[in-house]
This record gives C-alpha cells, structure tokens and sequence, in this order.
C-alpha cells in the first residue's frame, strides 16, 4: 500500500507573551491592534522584528546606522536610526514622520538598542512578548528559551578542551562578565557655570578617551605627591576619580578646572578668564598644553618645531607632519617636520567651490575631500632654492611623517570678511559628512610611495574608530557647543 504523500508543514503560529499580574498584554492599544489584525499579521511582525534584532546584533553596527537620504545619498548615523517594522526601510529620526505619514507605517525598532518605537505614541513601548526577544537576543545571542546543564551536554573530556577553546571567545567571555552600571562607565554630565560649555565639550572628550583615562586612573599623575599649586593635573585626575569611582550620577561641577585657569598668571590664559562663550577649539589647545607641562619635561611646544616627549600628552595627541618643497628649476627638494597637535582643515574655498554647483539647501562636503585639499593637492609656491641661489618658483607638498594615536581634526568654521570699517567674522555653515572609521593612509608620507600589497596591510594600521565629536550650534556669537563621545558599543 502506497504511503500517504505528507502535506507541505505550517509555519508556527506565535503566541504573546501570557498576561502577568500588575504587567500589560501588550505595549500599548496601538501594538494590541496590530498583533489583533489577524495571526498571520502578527507572526510575520514578529518574525520580522526578530530578523531586525539579527542585523543590530549579529552584524557590524554600519548596517543599521546606514540610511539613504532624500536624494539618494548614503549617509552614515551616530545617532540612532530607526528600521520599519512594516517595511525594509532604514530612516533617521528626522525622516521618521515623513515615511510614517506617506506609507501609513507607525512602528520603529532602534538601531542600537532593538527597543520599539510607537509613531501614535511618539515614544518607545515596553511590550512584554518583543521585550522578551529582545533581551534574549541581548543575553544569549539566540531567541530560544531551552536550556540544558552543561554536565549534560558534554563528557569531561569534551568540557576540558571546550573550556580552552571559549576563553577567548568574546561572546563567552560578554555572557560570563558582569558588566559595572552606568555610573561607573564615566556616563555623568558637567554643570554650565555660565557659558562654560565648549570647557564642558571638551573635558568629556577627555573623560572618554581610553589613553588618558588609563592614565589617570593607574596613578600617571600622583596628585599626593604633586607641589605645583591649582595644578591642571591634578584637577583633571580628582574629575577621572570622581567620575569613574564614586558612585554618583549627578552633575559634576568642574570648579578646580575653571579655577586653575583663572588663577593662572599666563596670558594665554586671559581670554578664558570671562564669562563670554569661547572658542572649544582654543581651550583643547590650552588643557593640552598645560597638561602637557605638568606631566611632561616642563618645556612649551614651539610652533613649527618637531618636538618630541614621553608625557601622555604627546603619546595620545602628537604627530608629526612633513612639508616637501620641490624647485622648480633644479629640481632640488628641501624637507622639513615639524609637531602637531591637531589638523586644522579648512573649508572656505571647498565651500565657495562647491557652494556655485549645490542645491537650494547648500554645499554638503565629505571628510575625505577637505583632507585631500591639504593633504594631496600641491600648493605653488616661490622659495630661495640652495642649489640656485636665487628665489624660484616651487611646488609644496603636505604629508603626515607620523600618525598619533589619538587624531584630533578641527574644522575652520569661522572665517573673517573684510567690511569696511574691520574685518567682520561669520560662520561657515557647510555640511561636512564624517565616515565612523578613517582611513589616513592616503595622507602620510609613506602611503604615496608604497605598493599596493603594502598599502593594504599599512591601510589597516592608520584607520582610525571615531571616538568623539564636538559640534557647535548656532551662529559665530550666540550658540552652544554638544559633543557626542562613544561609550563602548554606544555613543552618548
């Protein structure tokens, strides 16, 4: 007798999360319509929101930080994005309304959290069946419940040799760590003492970069010991103790930070003894500076020279840059290094460049372009060749001899217009998109003369992760400064 053909199998239906005393069904009425629509609508919303938590968790942070903007530009996010749950569409938060309104789609998952987000209710739900998911996914890397011991499931010999094979397993060792709370991953704000923000901006920065918070925390600077009085140092090292040891979430006031300045007898130092806004920029070159006499040889950084210390300063921040000067005539080429502690890249003429063919919203320039500007294009230029004798027209090339290990990039925004009386300053309000890794082996010295095998393999090398970002909003004399620091997987 012939077998009876088997019947094609039907996809599991999903059920909710059972209802829990004092906890809601659902997230809210919202959610409830639409997982009450019908079963198939809610197991392929389900279904869905769990391939949305594969691509955050499973895969490079990129992808769900990626979106397309209105004119087809890829544009990579810091902050969170939000993915459709009721389509393959990845928008930021400003395009969240549009594309709800057009396509009639009211729900979101976060791109760095998984948590969704309610359109209706123009904020983040706490539904207990997705809410599930979601921390299984967090805890366990998969969305199954079942759990067996592990004397169970492997014989002593096989538990040996798995044990070696997991310690370096960082989804083992993620599952087997307890991670320390929030206060003590230095996520704590700084109080405004009166337009003191771009100080604030900055002393984040520093609070998360991971060389100088090493430092600090490992005793590089002894304040116990230290006899130099209101000393930057040692003010910066109470902040990094304050900050990372004491379990405290509330605002920090940096009082000895303001006052070593203040106190200070230097004139660099006048223009920061007010209570007008400041340039973020000229207080970082500032801090750098005096921590750098405090922990280093004590000797100021001369402008042009190549400096070289062991002090933490110059072991995070400091590279070296190299200017090649090619006659024109001879041929005969002069070479000279000199220390930096930053790249300022200009934009006034990208922007006035680009500013002829852009759109009614403005030029809108890359990273990349604004360093190959200063650091692949060629300046014409007239010097006093050695080998003639006499001035001569040559040709200058710009190269980084020595990346840091920290790259600091400031952007020229402000620029100075000749009026009629003075020159008057404005802002230069141009878009520039910034990639989340960088690549700068392109602009080193190296990288112009290398193959394409040792490009590879240097490329790796000089790329950098994006650690901080200090903006300032508004106009040239009123605004305020925000900075966005990453906090291990996170940016805050």
């Amino acid at each position: 007798m012939a077998a009876r053909p088997t019947t094609p199998a039907s996809p599991k239906n999903v059920r909710i999360k059972p209802p829990t005393p004092g906890t809601p069904l659902f997230g809210c009425e919202h959610v409830q319509l639409l997982f009450s629509n019908s079963q198939d609508v809610m197991n392929s919303s389900i279904q869905y929101y769990k391939m949305l938590l594969r691509v955050i968790f499973d895969n490079t942070s990129l992808v769900p930080q990626t979106s397309k903007g209105p004119d087809g530009q890829i544009i990579t996010s810091l902050t969170s994005n939000y993915l459709c749950l009721q389509c393959s569409t990845i928008v930021p938060e400003e395009e969240r309304n549009k594309h709800g309104n057009k396509k009639s789609h009211r729900f979101y998952v976060d791109s760095r959290s998984g948590a969704l987000f309610c359109q209706f209710c123009e904020d983040f739900v706490w539904d207990p069946t997705l809410e599930e998911l979601r921390v299984r996914k967090i805890g366990t890397g998969s969305f199954s419940s079942r759990k067996r011991k592990h004397e169970e499931m492997f014989s002593d010999t096989v538990k040996d040799a798995l044990k070696d094979t997991l310690k370096d397993d960082p989804r083992y060792i993620s599952s087997n760590t307890t991670i320390a709370s929030c206060r003590a991953d230095g996520l704590r704000g700084i109080y405004n003492a009166g337009a003191t923000c771009y100080q604030n901006v900055v002393l984040q920065s520093f609070l998360h970069n991971p060389l100088l918070r090493n430092f600090y925390l490992s005793d590089g600077h002894q304040s116990s010991d230290c006899q130099v009085p209101h000393c930057l140092s040692c003010a910066m090292d109470d902040m990094f103790q304050d900050f990372y040891a004491l379990e405290s979430t509330t605002g920090y006031t940096a009082a000895n930070i303001l006052s070593g300045f203040w106190i200070s007898e230097k004139k660099a130092f006048e223009n920061l003894v007010t209570t007008k806004e400041q340039d973020a920029h000229e207080f970082f070159q500032f801090l750098a500076e005096e921590l750098h006499e405090r922990n280093g040889d004590g000797k100021r950084p001369e402008t042009g020279s190549e400096h070289s210390c062991n002090c933490i300063i110059h072991q995070t921040f400091y590279g070296k840059l190299q200017s090649q000067t090619t006659c024109q005539h001879c041929g005969g080429v002069t070479n000279a290094v000199e220390s930096f502690l930053d790249l300022s890249l200009g934009l006034e003429n990208l922007s006035q460049k680009r500013g002829k063919k852009a759109p009614k919203n403005g030029p809108t320039l890359t990273l990349q372009e604004c360093l190959d500007d200063e650091y692949i294009k060629s300046d014409k230029c007239e010097y006093r060749c050695r080998n003639c004798n006499s001035s001569q027209q040559a040709r200058r090339d710009h190269s980084i001899k020595l990346l840091p290990n920290v790259l600091s990039i400031q952007l020229k925004r402000f620029e100075f217009k000749q009026g009629s009386r003075d020159r008057a300053a404005s802002k230069i309000s141009t878009k520039v998109q910034f990639p989340l890794q960088l690549n700068m082996l392109p602009y080193t010295t190296r990288g112009r003369v290398s193959d394409t095998r040792e490009s590879q393999e240097l490329g790796r090398s000089c790329t950098y992760d994006l650690l901080s970002v200090v903006e300032h909003v508004g106009e040239i004399d009123t605004g305020h400064y925000v900075t966005y620091s990453r906090v291990g997987d996170q940016v805050r």
